[in-house]
């Protein structure tokens, strides 16, 4: 069974910095789509933390961009050749709404991937742009980190991620 979830990480990685993209040149877009591929591997791998997730979601595929789409006000895929929008069917709700929270709140960011780090070998200095992103990343990424802006995205499934994070939290009453 296949279990590679890049196909999901670079479709949601690139949807995100489409629906938030970098402000600057070349060096704004590798550096802002590097955060948005931190972001989204450390959701994925979250998400799917075991081979049996990952390979189901491998076949049965993640449910593509539509809602997304609409709750950012995105273009749809209508009137567009499908080639040109085909790699929007491996984005990921979750992994995007995840992804959104992490890059908008650096204590959850550290807490998900000391999470990770602990249940595989995946080094927290991985994630540095992610963790710790000086200024230059920071003004690259100014929309992908701006909390208002992806408040409709991170707040969809925040309580699942805290779940994930936090299995041992009491439920409200």
């Amino acid at each position: 069974m296949p279990t590679d979830l890049s196909p999901l990480i670079a479709a949601t990685a690139r949807w995100l910095t489409v629906a938030y993209p970098p402000s600057g040149g070349a060096l704004a877009a590798a550096l802002c789509e590097a955060q948005a591929r931190q972001a989204a591997t450390v959701a994925a791998r979250l998400r799917y933390p075991t081979e049996i997730d990952a390979g189901l979601v491998t076949l049965a595929g993640p449910g593509g961009a539509a809602r997304l789409d609409w709750i950012t006000g995105g273009e749809p895929a209508g009137g567009h050749a499908a080639e040109e929008w085909a790699w929007r069917t491996w984005v990921d709700e979750v992994v995007a709404s995840w992804a959104a929270a992490l890059l908008t709140d650096p204590e959850l960011a550290a807490l998900a991937v000391t999470a990770l780090a602990d249940r595989t070998a995946h080094a927290p200095a991985e994630y540095r742009r992610l963790l710790a992103p000086d200024d230059r990343d920071r003004s690259a990424a100014a929309l992908l980190r701006h909390p208002d802006l992806l408040a409709p995205v991170a707040a969809l499934h925040h309580d699942q991620l805290l779940d994930r994070l936090t299995p041992d939290r009491p439920l409200a009453a």
